[in-house]
């Protein structure tokens, strides 16, 4: 079996980086990356969810200057809640990616993690895995200091990205932020992209002058992929297995759904999987293969509904019914949408923006999930 063939079938890959052969683009923001990490930087990379932000950095870390020289490490921690499952979810994926590297390599990092030893469990072929619950992390600040330890001691320079860094901002912990930028200024073995989708939370780690981070990166904006760029990868892919993409198609996808990269290559993959060889994929099959998506989720969103308290519900579907709601706590807004009041609303988009149901950008309000909104729209 050839290489290609066990990586994958449909060129439009919806669950995470599979090689630069079904990656679109992003030719500069590599180019950026890996030169501002190589030269002694760290950074803070910035764009909502869904754009690209972890395949993007796996891309980076992929190419030949950074996988022969580095080791490199991914950890999102958007799922955290605690330092404790920070501190775990860090050394479990330094852990991991260490097990390819060889035995060597892994021996090297539990030699110095010896605060959670005892978390560290070994199958019949002797390979280490990591099986500690948060709770087996008695002291989160000492192994947090071990881990740093190992980057610092490393056989050769880490790289470490930290996706949805804002959610360190959630823990209830005053000491944190200052506890990890005291440990990445004295860390000269590994360099840092702390990525992050609450631009606003983002913002406020980097920039503000009374936080620790301040001025301590280099702030780079993901913004999307260009039209153009993404209608030549959608043909290509299409003409290299005998089949046509209407020019309609792809304009069509970035209209509807803003530019965002999961929802495009989504539907790409919906209509790559449905169109035959030597056949065309039109425009009209743009819409039928939406709602094939959202059919399939459709029994999540009644389930999201009916969990929600009456007042964020309708607030919610108002949102949805606008695409991209402004001033949501004026009269005119109420009355279009037949809200109980202002006050309502001012309680129940805080609320909404905390389940991850909504994004705030400058003072505008969207629904995160595009084939969620389309699905309120259709049903209310």
């Amino acid at each position: 079996m050839s290489k290609v063939k066990e990586k994958i079938d449909n060129p439009f890959v919806t669950t995470g980086y599979v090689s630069a052969e079904y990656f679109c683009d992003r030719e500069k923001e590599t180019q950026d990356i890996i030169r501002y990490l190589t030269n002694g930087n760290n950074v803070a990379l910035i764009s909502p969810r869904r754009f690209g932000k972890s395949d993007l950095l796996r891309h980076c870390f992929a190419q030949n200057i950074i996988s022969d020289n580095y080791y490199t490490f991914i950890v999102d921690i958007y799922s955290t809640k605690t330092v404790a499952e920070m501190v775990g979810k860090l050394g479990s994926a330094i852990l991991e990616t260490l097990k390819s590297r060889g035995r060597k390599a892994w021996e090297r990092f539990l030699s110095i993690l010896s605060s959670v030893r005892s978390g560290i469990s070994f199958d019949i072929n002797g390979q280490p895995f990591w099986t500690m619950s948060v709770g087996d992390i008695q002291s989160p600040t000492a192994t947090l200091d071990e881990i740093f330890n190992y980057l610092q001691n490393a056989d050769r320079p880490c790289l470490v990205a930290i996706d949805e860094f804002q959610q360190i901002t959630k823990y209830g912990d005053p000491n944190i932020e200052a506890e990890i930028r005291t440990h990445v200024q004295y860390c000269n073995n590994a360099h840092f992209v702390f990525s992050g989708s609450r631009r606003h939370l983002m913002g406020a780690i980097f920039t503000s002058p009374a936080r620790p981070f301040y001025q301590s990166v280099t702030l780079y904006h993901l913004d999307r992929l260009p039209l153009e760029k993404y209608a030549e990868f959608c043909v290509s892919h299409f003409k290299r297995q005998g089949k046509k993409l209407d020019d309609n198609v792809v304009s069509r996808l970035y209209s509807q759904f803003d530019g965002v990269t999961y929802y495009m290559q989504r539907v790409m993959n919906e209509l790559f999987s449905k169109t035959s060889v030597n056949a065309t994929c039109v425009e009209a099959d743009v819409s039928k293969a939406v709602d094939e998506i959202i059919a399939v989720s459709s029994i999540i969103y009644e389930d999201l509904m009916y969990q929600l308290p009456e007042k964020q519900s309708r607030v919610l579907i108002a949102v949805a019914k606008d695409g991209c709601a402004e001033n949501v706590t004026s009269g005119k807004f109420v009355k279009r949408h037949g809200l109980v009041s202002p006050n309502s609303v001012k309680s129940a988009i805080p609320a909404l923006i905390d389940k991850g149901l909504l994004t705030q950008d400058k003072g505008t309000y969207k629904v995160y999930d595009l084939f969620f909104a389309l699905w309120l729209v259709k049903n209310f």
